[in-house]
């Protein structure tokens, strides 16, 4: 072959290679969310593609009290933190999106000042009503944004878990001699439903919701428990435990062993969100000075603190201090951290690794290109 001829060749190569590598989008990036006006904001929840981040956030209004400040839910989208507003009151929370971003779930406060599930699309905020009594949380909502779980007060006082679907809240019971419990998460489907109950001696244990059985999940060895997410398919839960009368840890439990994640050198920690597949689990853990950290736990390296891992991604002075949700494929993680930008506490959203797809066809591509290289030599 004429050296010409190899030359454009390789030309070609490496033409292709900066092109594969720019489709990849091989950059990591920490965004903060900034706030409402206020000091203070936390990202609950991050849609499948890492588009919609939805949680709370202090408003500039001053509350005259302490310097307590106005909270408020919002919805962020390209780069714009929305307000999404209440149900005639003034207070509201969000914890939980839709895969697809356009449901939020969360609470709110009504006209009578009483905090209400609701649940929120396309600027609507609809009340799910409650269990007969006057106060309702929403916390979790399945993939399609059809099915909501929470808190409801009953009209004997007592908080119960519940599941609500198209229009009807249903009781989703307790442990027996229970009498209050909450649900935190829901599966992708949203046939199972986790958080916790009541037992018979007034404890809080993890609790499991599934075809109308409710499965104690058990402990690390302490009297307390509680589950705050699930995998897609509700085999994978994750949350606390006590491992004795003052520790907490994080867990992961699987056919039916729950285990301990542990810590980043301090005492406690807890599991908030959980991948698709159960495989990656992120939360928050005291460190060796006692200090709250983000984390991110996988079966292969444990748990690693988020703030050392992407140090390149944080100017000098800010820090990471809870992650609370997990896109499914685990590359969006959201919580909140301190931004030393701007001297805040901030919800952040951050962006772990390229997407899959585009990893594959860079393989792909970069496997053809080199036979084709070598077939012309």
């Amino acid at each position: 072959m004429r050296r010409g001829t190899q030359i454009r060749i390789g030309a070609l190569v490496s033409a292709a290679i900066v092109s594969l590598l720019a489709t990849a989008g091989w950059s990591q990036s920490l965004t903060w969310l900034g706030t409402l006006g206020g000091n203070q904001g936390w990202a609950r929840s991050v849609s499948a593609d890492g588009r919609v981040v939805v949680g709370t956030s202090d408003t500039s209004e001053n509350l005259g009290q302490f310097g307590a400040r106005l909270r408020r839910a919002f919805r962020w989208e390209n780069g714009v933190m929305h307000d999404l507003g209440s149900l005639g009151g003034r207070w509201s929370s969000a914890f939980g999106v839709s895969a697809d971003g356009r449901v939020v779930v969360g609470s709110a406060t009504n006209a009578s000042y009483t905090w209400r599930a609701y649940r929120w699309e396309d600027g609507v905020m609809q009340d799910l009503g409650s269990l007969g009594g006057a106060v309702v949380f929403a916390f979790g909502v399945s993939a399609d944004g059809n099915v909501v779980v929470g808190m409801s007060a009953n009209t004997e006082g007592y908080g119960r878990p519940f599941r609500w679907e198209s229009g009807v809240m249903h009781d989703l019971g307790t442990l027996q001699g229970g009498y209050n419990g909450d649900a935190f998460g829901v599966s992708a489907d949203g046939s199972v439903v986790v958080g916790w109950s009541e037992n018979f001696e007034g404890w809080k244990r993890a609790v499991r919701w599934a075809n109308g059985v409710i499965q104690d999940l058990g402990t690390l060895g302490g009297l307390a428990s509680a589950a705050k997410d699930v995998s897609a398919n509700g085999s994978v839960i994750v949350g606390w435990s006590y491992i004795d009368e003052e520790q907490f840890r994080a867990f992961r439990w699987a056919d039916g062993v729950m285990q301990d994640l542990g810590t980043l050198g301090g005492y406690e920690s807890v599991a908030d969100g959980i991948s698709a597949d159960g495989t990656v689990v992120v939360g928050w853990s005291r460190d060796a000075t006692e200090r709250r950290r983000a984390f991110r736990w996988t079966s292969t390296g444990g748990m690693e603190d988020l703030e050392i891992t992407y140090a390149s991604l944080l100017t000098n002075g800010s820090y990471l201090l809870e992650a609370y949700d997990i896109s499914p494929d685990g590359r969006y993680i959201v919580g909140c951290g301190y931004n030393a930008a701007t001297g805040r506490i901030e919800a952040f959203l951050l962006d772990t690794v390229p997407e899959p797809a585009s990893l594959l066809a860079l393989g792909a591509g970069l496997t053809g290109l080199l036979r084709l290289r070598r077939r012309t030599r």
